[in-house]
């Protein structure tokens, strides 16, 4: 098999697997209605329906990594798609919630082997520094489109068959993913590694407690004493694994890795990014949806140019830009690139026109395209060879840590901003006033049963409050962008445009049967 055909079906494996996370991630917001009224989910089931997946995923990214080296990425890549594929099945004819959240539980575990195989496969059959940020960046461009794609489809799907259906939609290309894979050489580490189980137990427990405490910190405030406990225990068991990694001979994670600039830097750079772009997604829906009244559909198609923005600059530009500019300035300029997106978002209102919002977007998927390209490449190609899943577990664990600190910290903020800003007219009576105050998404519903000129004045003050509430967070959002921009100039400046690992390994790989 020509080489060529080998690094096509890699770059399509990798695209397809992190296509299908992606998707699975968003789809499922748009059916929770759905749950509610045919399944009869209750609202603390629907929670667990929503967050079982990130808190799988996230307790077991550094888990599969080190599988993946150790026992053949390959192998573990399939494995996890297929996973997938079955815990897809389960949760599209799941008869109650509570079969519903095993599912969604399996399809986190499976998603947790799926990301840091297909970014490890990469870095082992990409051996050069153009082909392997060229790689990177379709990945991670196909990935931010997963994320506008994820509401259409499920848009689509809603309208003409029931809940469930939104999952099915993984099972084909779950199948696309397995027969390409047939195509891709595996690969694992030279050396012999063993998986020390303490360490295991310590990074599953600490990263799912630090999770479950953000997203509990934006359900139930920060000062909630779940959520503290939650962050006690994670923060805990996080500093008892960091000390046993030194300690170890073969860490699941090598913190000397940390010591490196670029590797530290990128990483950071990575997690403080979705921290705010996961807060763009989050809050544009919802500016979509509740405040223009716009349906699912009509809402997912309108983050489609900035996906291709984002497939475009991380795909095609972001290895040019390296060549040309360096890694600093290209991921500074990415960073503030998307800080121009949220500044332009931070000045919407009801009435805004469309190639505002437009504008937003596409700056900051093009932004956004950049920076995660480049930091991403920059981790797998300062970390060794033969530690390639490592790397992308804790780049990935990184991702999940921070879309949930985004969600939790920018959603408080918008949630703030609108009770404190919100002052409804005369005559609401007190029980629909709380409602009001409790959620934007219940003003139409509250309005509706109030009189004229009442039930225009809610509206407007409401989504007054709510717009401002928008752009305060985004406005926050732009600023933390600005710094983060400064900050990656200066501490990714001594990296080199193409990075040569003088710790790499030769690793065996085996072709394709």
């Amino acid at each position: 098999m020509s080489t060529r055909v080998r690094n096509l079906a890699t770059i399509l494996v990798s695209c397809l697997a992190q296509l299908m996370v992606a998707i699975d991630m968003t789809v499922l917001h748009l059916a929770v209605p759905a749950l509610t009224t045919q399944l009869g989910a209750s609202a603390e089931e629907l929670l667990w329906i929503a967050d079982v997946y990130g808190f799988a995923m996230g307790g077991l990214l550094v888990t599969m990594g080190n599988l993946g080296d150790r026992l053949g990425r390959r192998r573990i890549l399939v494995i996890g798609v297929s996973a997938f594929a079955v815990g897809s099945l389960l949760a599209a004819y799941a008869p109650t919630a509570g079969l519903l959240i095993v599912a969604r539980a399996l399809l986190g575990v499976a998603g947790a082997a799926v990301l840091p195989s297909t970014s490890s496969l990469l870095r082992a059959v990409f051996t050069t520094q153009r082909a392997r940020t060229a790689a990177v960046g379709a990945g991670a461009g196909v990935s931010a489109a997963g994320f506008a794609i994820g509401p259409i489809v499920g848009g689509v799907l809603l309208d003409h068959f029931w809940w469930g259906s939104v999952f099915l939609v993984n099972v084909p290309v779950a199948g696309l993913i397995l027969l390409a894979a047939r195509l891709v050489p595996e690969s694992r580490s030279g050396r012999r590694m063993q998986l020390d189980a303490v360490s295991v137990g310590l990074s599953i427990v600490g990263v799912i407690a630090l999770v479950y405490g953000l997203k509990g910190a934006f359900y139930a405030g920060l000062w909630y004493p779940e959520v503290l406990g939650a962050f006690a225990v994670g923060g805990g068991c996080l500093v008892v694994f960091l000390r046993r990694q030194r300690r170890l001979e073969v860490p699941l994670i090598d913190v000397e890795l940390f010591r490196r600039r670029g590797f530290s830097a990128s990483v950071g750079s990575n997690l403080v990014s979705v921290f705010t772009m996961s807060a763009f997604a989050l809050i544009s829906s919802q500016y979509f949806q509740l405040v223009l009244g716009w349906s699912p559909l009509r809402s997912g198609l309108a983050f489609v140019p900035g996906a291709l923005a984002a497939l475009v600059a991380g795909g095609v530009l972001a290895a040019k830009f390296v060549r040309r500019f360096g890694r600093a300035p290209t991921v500074s300029g990415g960073l503030a690139l998307a800080a121009l997106g949220f500044g332009l978002f931070g000045s919407v209102g009801a009435d805004t026109p469309y190639t505002l919002v437009l504008a937003a977007q596409v700056a900051f998927g093009a932004g956004a395209g950049l920076t995660l390209t480049v930091t991403g490449d920059t981790i797998l190609g300062t970390a060794p060879r033969d530690r390639a899943g490592a790397a992308a577990a804790i780049s990935a664990t990184a991702y999940e840590l921070g879309g949930s600190l985004g969600i939790a910290v920018v959603g408080s903020v918008l949630s703030a901003v609108y009770h404190a800003e919100l002052t409804l007219p005369a005559g609401v009576p007190p029980a629909l006033a709380a409602q009001v105050h409790e959620s934007f998404s219940a003003t139409a519903a509250v309005a509706a049963g109030l009189p004229e000129p009442v039930a225009s004045a809610v509206r407007l003050a409401a989504e007054q409050s709510f717009v401002g509430g928008i752009r305060t967070s985004m406005l926050g959002s732009a600023a933390v962008m600005v710094v983060l921009s400064v900050v990656a100039l200066r501490t990714l400046r001594r990296v080199p445009k193409v990075i040569e690992n003088p710790l790499d390994q030769p690793e065996p790989v085996d072709s394709p049967k």
